[in-house]
């Protein structure tokens, strides 16, 4: 495959080999992935109109009547309006088609045609005239401030040929622009043709990068706009903070309509809560639902935590109300009968006597020690004071003589 990037001085296409996708990062606006190109497709009952891209990724559609050997990326000569344009083959075969079918494009004679192959000495033509595009853009702000005309240019695109100028601006009312055609037909010495674009058009054509750090949807893949509402939000449980959910157009962001479905369908089980629960406790509000977790946290008004319910125990609250009834708290219905404190309190005294008349034992032997100690003796006959001696210590034993006659 080959891509505007790879273009050689000798007018071929070189290519990354990457069906559409510029390996280089060069042309990578509104690429198109072939997954169509590595079957095999019948050569004679191919279809005959290709897909064309121009600058900042406009596309449009091109019969290809010659049957001329066409390649992703090939700089092709086209007709247009008056005279002749250059463009990029951005996508061609069975997915044409199916674009078609997409956009509502009739395959009709209205479909221009393609001339032929650009060669070396058009790419250098159509080079030239693109360096016109940013000095053309400041001059004709320069005479949009000066006629004091409530619009924004945006983008300045010359055609191939030199004799047309399209110039794409974005305006809120509408705008009375016949003084400036004059003007701009008068000192660039072309034909003007003024296009209104949409703000997420502008912000497509001119890129950027968005607050997830890739580029923007709108000017990479992203054709068809579709209207996005603050309620794609609320189904998220997003923040409702112009400030995040704006991207760089002004508007709503697009990827707001990405997982919407997905939340939608995940939230049908879940019940809709619209006043408070009512318990022996007191209201219990809606803080916060995990859609995908199944999980509703409450609260309450006198308190700062909350109480996580799956939607069982939500709905059976719900119901309970409905009919009148109050359950006991978001946990349980009726509270459990409470034991009588007196009887609660019957084993702790127990163990309080048990432990009172140990100790009282206990100090009641400490003490007739301690008088014993005073007293010189032990109460008990037969027990040995501490300063009496031992019996015989002092009884005087006859001396030992040694055996035999004296």
């Amino acid at each position: 495959m080959g891509c505007a990037c790879g273009t050689k001085k000798d007018g071929k296409v070189s290519g990354c080999n990457n069906n559409g996708a510029c390996g280089t990062g060069g042309c990578n606006k509104m690429n198109v992935f072939d997954w169509l190109s590595n079957m095999e497709m019948p050569s004679l009952d191919r279809f005959s109109v290709v897909e064309v891209r121009f600058k900042n990724g406009r596309k449009d559609f091109y019969r290809n009547i010659d049957r001329l050997p066409l390649t992703t990326g090939d700089a092709v000569i086209l007709e247009a309006q008056s005279g002749h344009h250059l463009g990029y083959v951005s996508m061609q075969g069975e997915l044409v088609r199916l674009q078609m079918q997409k956009k509502k494009v009739a395959n009709d004679d209205e479909i221009r045609k393609i001339y032929r192959l650009a060669n070396q000495k058009d790419l250098e033509k159509y080079d030239d005239v693109k360096k016109r595009d940013l000095p053309t853009l400041y001059r004709t702000r320069e005479i949009i401030r000066q006629l004091n005309l409530a619009m924004k240019l945006s983008d300045v695109e010359y055609q191939a040929d030199n004799t047309k100028a399209t110039f794409f601006y974005s305006a809120e009312d509408r705008v009375d622009f016949r003084e400036l055609i004059k003007l701009l037909a008068t000192e660039f010495k072309v034909r003007v043709e003024m296009r209104q674009i949409s703000l997420r058009q502008e912000a497509g054509r001119l890129g950027g990068i968005g607050v997830c750090g890739r580029e923007l949807c709108c000017s990479t893949w992203l054709s068809d706009f579709k209207n996005v509402a603050t309620s794609a939000a609320r189904y998220q449980n997003l923040s409702l903070n112009p400030s995040k959910l704006s991207g760089q157009c002004g508007r709503l962001k697009c990827c707001l309509n990405y997982e919407l479905e997905t939340y939608m369908e995940a939230l049908k089980g879940i019940p809709e809560v619209e006043a408070p629960l009512l318990t022996e406790k007191g209201e219990a509000r809606l803080q916060k639902t995990d859609i995908f977790r199944r999980i509703m946290w409450f609260g309450y008004k006198e308190e700062n935590n909350w109480y996580p319910l799956n939607i069982d125990r939500v709905n059976e609250i719900l119901e309970l109300n409905r009919i009148g009834k109050k359950p006991a708290s978001l946990e349980v219905n009726e509270e459990e009968a409470k034991v009588p404190i007196a009887k609660l309190n019957s084993d702790l005294t127990s163990l309080d006597r048990k432990f009172q008349d140990r100790s009282k034992k206990k100090k009641k032997k400490n003490k007739n020690r301690n008088r014993d100690r005073r007293n010189g003796g032990p109460q008990n006959p037969g027990q040995q004071t501490q300063n009496q001696p031992p019996k015989n210590q002092n009884k005087r034993q006859p001396p030992r003589h040694p055996k035999g006659p004296q």
